[in-house]
């Protein structure tokens, strides 16, 4: 080829050996990089997948063509692992400048197995990669070991780094970059994944310009949107993902008292107007990014970043916590000590549930009250999950373990989808969700689908959603969520933010801009198929590993407790009809699996599950 999109970085920790390979061109155009590459490479690994945390298992960090070049919001990178939280497919999209970094150090894509002998990290330039020691950053928090190694390499270096969690191995553990503003691949587990390679962290630092054949038709795809990304500022620039819970209360999707009321009045005081008069400094934005989302608060006399409006649903709604000072700290505690908010957050939800119904008490708590609202109980259980110790030591294993551990009626009261935990979206408030969240690769996850966006104000006139779909409508919700998880997966691959949706982002649109950076000459439907194709990888990975319709489901919590109170009073998501639909728009069986059919129009014959593939990851 005369034009590369970059190299392919393979690494076996536990030999030394570094190889730098052109990406192929083929495979890019058929999965594009980000989470689509990674499903590439680790279904290399199929039929029989080494578990999370072997040596053998790959860690994989894929930029897209996208990222780093000119386009709106192309700072993202895609990390994915057999996840050590749930044991199946794995994946964390993440933004910040990290990935951006990468590509201008000419790399597309690493590659990571094997162990090292001992605590290490990647230093990577334009002029090579070395693998150093990290025994001297091995222990710290987050924070302190960005900018250790930043002092280490380069002051302008950006690194990706796991916490004393991921170096535990902790299950909820996550990768972490962008130092103090904390961007996070933080769902998964998949800091465990590196820490079970002994990989501290990977430092970049890159000049190189990001490869794009024809910039000229690149600005002029992105030109007639910069309007709409302005607009878009003024709202998500202004308050960040903090202002959906105003919205998110009142149309009863906020998982208040862990998942239980319908309405909570504390939600007034952890909104987004509330961060921004009381602590807020700013914002900050991830790479090429014209919003600016990203919350700087101040805590102690630092600017850090704020919660999201995950964090201060799940930690804050979830458990009833409505101090909203308490909740930064909160979420601090978890960025330093690299875990998952969203994670954690359910994970303390379900103890105070277990806790005041008598299935756990103070003997297996330390001590601990762990009462509805209470500040120092949360604290405390941050602690013990990010270092493993006490109740947390349990709770650091995932939903599943806890449910397992406890016995007894604690699975009544857990709100998961194959072992990790729910997003802070109701499906009884979207019924779309419902369908996303249960056919989800990695779990119960809102950004899969993110077909609630078109349930509440994006318009797809090119799929005929002229106007917001109806929340609570049946029909159509089948063929809404296929779409959107096609072209979710396209964000995740090329690799952008989601938020551009809202700037009026479509299938046309990304073809254009992908042919402008590429000189390839595809059209939208050749991409969606591309997406159609990632998807479906992801799950013939999962049904190697046994998922099936019996795991395609919600919990009884979501199906059959009606909320009683708030925006979803009576609302129950009929999951089967729709599911059924699915399906069958999918091309599965009825046990859910993709037919021969469908895995020969998508070129996915080697992974069929019908007819097990041989072979050999190398």
């Amino acid at each position: 080829m005369s034009f590369t999109l970059g190299n392919i970085l393979h690494i076996d920790l536990g030999t030394g050996k570094i190889k730098a390979e052109p990406a192929d061109e083929k495979v890019l155009r058929q999965y594009m990089g980000g989470c689509g590459y990674g499903a590439y490479i680790l279904a290399q690994t199929l039929p029989c997948p080494p578990e999370p945390l072997d040596p053998a298992s790959p860690l994989i960090f894929s930029c897209g063509p996208i990222t780093g070049t000119a386009v709106p919001t192309s700072g993202r990178h895609t990390v994915v692992a057999r996840s050590p939280l749930t044991g199946i497919w794995g994946e964390a999209s993440i933004g910040g400048s990290w990935g951006r970094e990468l590509r201008r150090a000419g790399y597309l894509s690493i590659v990571v197995v094997g162990k090292a002998p001992r605590p290490s990290y990647l230093w990577i330039t334009n002029d090579g990669v070395e693998l150093r020691s990290a025994e001297k950053v091995w222990g710290q928090e987050c924070e302190e070991s960005d900018s250790m190694l930043r002092a280490e390499t380069d002051p302008k270096a950006v690194v990706s780094t796991i916490g004393p969690a991921g170096e535990r191995m902790i299950a909820v553990s996550g990768i972490f970059t962008d130092g103090e503003h904390a961007r996070a691949a933080a769902r998964c587990g998949l800091g465990a994944v590196a820490g079970s390679k002994n990989l501290k962290a990977i430092v970049v630092r890159g000049n190189q310009t990001v490869p794009v054949q024809d910039s000229a038709a690149l600005k002029a795809v992105t030109k007639p949107l910069l309007g709409t990304y302005r607009v878009l500022a003024k709202g998500l620039g202004g308050y960040g993902t903090p202002n959906l819970v105003h919205p998110c209360a009142d149309v009863g999707t906020m998982p208040f008292q862990n998942w239980r009321k319908g309405k909570w009045e504390g939600a007034e005081k952890i909104n987004g107007e509330q961060l921004k008069q009381r602590f807020s400094k700013g914002n900050f934005r991830c790479a090429g990014c014209p919003i600016g989302c990203g919350r700087k608060v101040e805590l102690d006399g630092k600017i850090v970043g704020g919660p999201e409006y995950e964090t201060l649903a799940l930690i804050g709604g979830g458990c009833l916590i409505d101090d909203l000072e308490a909740l930064c700290r909160l979420n601090r505690r978890c960025n330093q000590l690299g875990i998952d908010t969203m994670e954690t957050g359910s994970l303390i939800g379900l103890s105070m549930e277990l806790y005041e119904r008598g299935l756990i008490s103070k003997e297996d708590t330390g001590g601990l009250e762990l009462t509805w609202g209470s500040v120092p109980a949360a604290t405390e259980l941050v602690e013990q999950i990010g270092k493993g110790e006490g109740l947390g030591a349990l709770l650091g294993q995932g939903i599943n373990a806890v449910v397992k551990e406890v016995g007894g009626l604690a699975s009544e009261y857990a709100v998961q989808v194959k072992g990790m935990a729910s997003a802070a979206h109701d499906p009884r408030a979207y019924h779309s969700i419902a369908v996303g969240y249960a056919t989800s690769n990695r779990g119960a996850c809102h950004l899969q689908a993110f077909s609630h966006a078109f349930e509440r104000n994006v318009p797809m006139p090119e799929w005929g959603l002229n106007e917001p779909a109806d929340r609570l409508e049946v029909e159509g919700k089948a063929l809404l969520v296929k779409r959107a998880q096609d072209l979710m997966g396209l964000f995740d691959s090329v690799a952008m933010c989601k938020f551009s949706l809202f700037a009026g982002v479509n299938p046309g649109i990304m073809t254009g801009w992908i042919n402008a950076i590429t000189g390839w000459d595809m059209t939208p439907q050749e991409l969606m198929l591309c997406g159609e194709r990632i998807f479906n990888l992801k799950r013939l990975y999962n049904n190697h590993l046994g998922i099936s319709r019996k795991d395609d489901t919600l919990p009884g919590r979501f199906l059959t407790h009606k909320r009683g109170e708030g925006g979803t009073v009576k609302s129950l998501p009929p999951l089967n009809i729709m599911l059924s639909d699915y399906y069958e728009l999918r091309g599965w069986s009825e046990e859910g699996i993709p037919q021969p059919e469908k895995v020969a129009e998508l070129g996915l014959e080697q992974w069929d599950v019908h007819r097990p593939a041989k072979v050999a990851f190398g």
